[in-house]
Parts: structure tokens; C-alpha cells; sequence
């Protein structure tokens, strides 16, 4: 029949039970392939952000630890002889291991132990002498230890007294050294309890002051370095064994024998010439007859002066008119002459000419003949030689 056929044919697109079960079931799978895809996705970028935070946290770990590890790997000491210069002082009987640890706060060192492992083992150490240092940051043990031990790295003022100058040019020569005002030291000889000088010499330092090489800190005062100068002088007097009691008097002969002496070799017979002349050998009262004090009195450098000076009374250290010795030392005798001045070379000298003044020779005699004769000797080489 027709109609029994219409209903048994199946039109294309048509649904069916089954049909509609397995589109559902791809539905269901689309939709959990979606969901594991995005599930992946969040886990991706939480992975990611984890790893940055570690990464993160890595590196700060390193920045921080880096110089702790650093400093525990490392030795302990500086290589090389340093860098940029750096001031150190050093006190007075400082230890091996106080040095160490004053470079070690200054950076000159990296640790105390570098500087006392090379000290210990070198016996120069214990030489180093207190004082400010110019040394260098970031030194090995072994190169500060030599610089210590380098006088130019000492900052010192360093200043050369020689023999015979007056106390005037001994504070010039201080204050040149030390870049102090002159009227500082000037001041400090106001005060000689201060300066350590001995009731005998009446409050002057003249004579006082030993003439040698010091090397005075920079924080050193004048009245210090002045102190320094009479310890000097009572050190040497001690030594020869000089009783107080002479002691302005020998330095003033002293002092005299320095200002007219020629050559060392001759300054036992000049002060044996000034002990005959004092005992009146010369039969003029004990006057000494002496240009040096003369011109000291005047205020005048050197041994040359003139009729005038000589014949003024009023200059207590003109000794052609008053007999003995001046009221004090002329200037700063150094040890030689003291010694000549305790123990003049025996002789009946009464009269002495330097005739060459470069090579200091000295005519002695007890004639006044030979004298006049010796003098013009004198005059003579002076006049062509200045």
C-alpha cells in the first residue's frame, strides 16, 4: 500500500534515540577536554609565578650572603702594599697587639692577626717608635710593618740644632720646623720651672738648650720641646759626673769656648787660655778680654766688634771691661766643648788666633807678640778670602 510505504521510509536528519545519546556524550566530552584545558592553564601560571618567587628569593639570598660568604673564604689579610694614604698614630709603649688593632680600625690592616703574625716574627718590630704615620688602606701585615719601620712615614718635625746657637735662633729654628709663631716658644722660656731648668741657671734657658737633631710630633708644644732640650743638657752633665753646684758655670765657659773655638781638636787649649786668663795670668784683673761675650751683649752674630763696644761698661757681657766670666752662657755648647770646659788641656797659654777660618787652624802662644803677629796673620786671609 501506499501508505505503509510513506511510513516505513526514514528521512534524512531525523533523530533517533541512539543518535541523540552519542551527541550527548561528545558534548559531555568537549566540555571535559575544556575543562582539563583551562584547569592546565592555572596550573601553567601558577608554576610560573612560583618560580619567579623562588627566583626572586634565590637572588636576594645570594645579595645578601654573597659578602658573608666572601669574608668567610677569604684570608685575613690585604694582598699588596695599599691604597689610598690614611694617618695612623701610634702612642707611647704601645704593644704589638695595640698597633695591630689601631691599624685594623684605620682599614690600613684587615685583621689585628695580620699585622701581629709578621710583627712577632720580625724583631725590628719592637723598635717602632710612637708618633702619627702616613700608611695606606688595605695593606698586607708585612707592608705596614715596613712602613712603620721607614722614618720618611713618621710625620715629624725634624730640626737640626747645631752647636753653639744663641737661644734666639734656637726658637727660630723650632718654630721654622714646627710652622708655630716664634712668640710661642718665647713664651714657653717665661716659665722655666715648666722647662724642667735648675735653680743654678737662674731662670735662663742659655746654655740649656742641647744642640742635636730632635724629631718632635706634630702635637708636641713648645714648652715640651724646650723640656726636651734642657733634659738633653742635664743628661750630659749627669754623665760627666758635673756637680750641680758648677754646672751654669762650666756651661758658660762652655759656651765661650764653642763661640771662639776654631776646631774641636783645639777646644781643650782655648778653655785652658779662658782658666789662665780667669787666674790672672795675663795681669789685667781676670778680665777675659773676649770678643765673643762682647758681641753677645751687643746683640751682634760673630766675634767681630769695635773699640766702642769694647770700651762700654754698661754691657755686662763685655769681659775687656769686667773681669771673670760673663753673667751666663753666650749660647748652647755642644758635648765637646763641655767636656773641654771640665778638662782644659794642660799649658801656659795666654793667647789663641783663629788665622784660617775655613779650615778652623789655630795659632796658641803666651806671648802677646806672637799674637799681634798671628792677628795680622788673620787680617791678612781674611782679606782675600771674604
Amino acid at each position: 500500500m501506499q501508505n505503509g510505504d510513506d511510513l516505513g521510509t526514514i528521512l534524512p536528519g531525523a533523530g533517533t534515540p541512539a543518535h541523540d545519546a552519542d551527541e550527548e556524550r561528545a558534548a559531555r566530552r568537549r566540555e571535559r577536554e575544556a575543562r582539563r584545558r583551562r584547569r592546565r592553564g592555572r596550573r601553567s601560571i601558577v608554576l610560573l609565578v612560583a618560580l619567579a618567587i623562588v627566583a626572586s628569593a634565590a637572588f636576594g639570598a645570594y645579595s645578601v650572603l654573597r659578602p658573608v660568604w666572601t669574608q668567610l673564604t677569604a684570608g685575613d689579610d690585604y694582598p699588596g702594599s695599599g691604597t689610598d694614604p690614611v694617618k695612623v698614630t701610634i702612642a707611647e709603649g704601645a704593644s704589638t697587639t695595640t698597633i695591630a688593632r689601631a691599624l685594623a680600625r684605620a682599614d690600613v690592616v684587615k685583621t689585628s692577626g695580620a699585622f701581629v703574625d709578621v710583627a712577632r716574627k720580625d724583631p725590628r718590630a719592637r723598635s717602632i717608635q710612637p708618633g702619627r704615620y702616613t700608611l695606606r688602606k688595605k695593606m698586607s701585615g708585612a707592608s705596614a710593618l715596613t712602613l712603620l719601620l721607614d722614618p720618611r712615614a713618621r710625620d715629624v718635625d725634624r730640626v737640626l740644632v747645631r752647636e753653639g746657637l744663641r737661644q734666639s735662633q734656637v726658637v727660630n729654628a723650632l718654630a721654622k720646623a714646627s710652622g708655630r709663631p716664634a712668640a710661642e716658644y718665647l713664651k714657653a722660656l717665661r716659665s722655666p720651672a715648666a722647662l724642667g731648668l735648675p735653680a743654678v741657671a737662674h731662670g735662663r734657658a742659655e746654655g740649656w738648650l742641647f744642640p742635636d737633631t730632635y724629631e718632635f710630633g706634630p702635637s708636641s708644644t713648645p714648652a715640651q720641646q724646650l723640656r726636651t732640650m734642657v733634659s738633653r743638657t742635664k743628661s750630659v752633665l749627669a754623665d760627666l759626673d758635673v756637680p750641680t753646684g758648677i754646672q751654669q758655670q762650666l756651661l758658660t765657659t762652655a759656651s765661650i769656648v764653642q763661640a771662639e773655638g776654631g776646631s774641636e781638636k783645639d777646644f781643650g787649649k782655648v778653655a785652658r787660655v779662658i782658666d789662665n786668663r780667669l787666674d790672672n795670668k795675663l795681669g789685667n784683673g781676670s778680665r777675659l778680654q773676649m770678643d765673643s761675650t762682647v758681641a753677645y751683649g751687643t746683640g751682634k752674630n760673630g766675634i767681630f766688634t769695635t773699640a766702642a763696644e769694647r770700651a762700654d761698661t754698661r754691657n755686662r757681657y763685655n769681659t775687656y771691661a769686667h773681669p771673670g766670666l760673663p753673667l751666663g752662657p753666650i749660647g748652647n755648647p755642644g758635648k765637646a766643648a763641655i767636656q773641654a770646659a771640665l778638662h782644659p788641656t794642660p799649658g801656659d797659654w795666654l793667647f789663641f788666633v783663629v788665622v784660617n777660618l775655613d779650615t778652623g787652624e789655630t795659632k796658641f802662644t803666651t806671648s802677646k807678640a806672637d799674637h799681634d803677629r798671628y792677628t795680622r796673620q788673620f787680617q791678612d786671609w781674611y782679606a782675600k778670602n771674604r
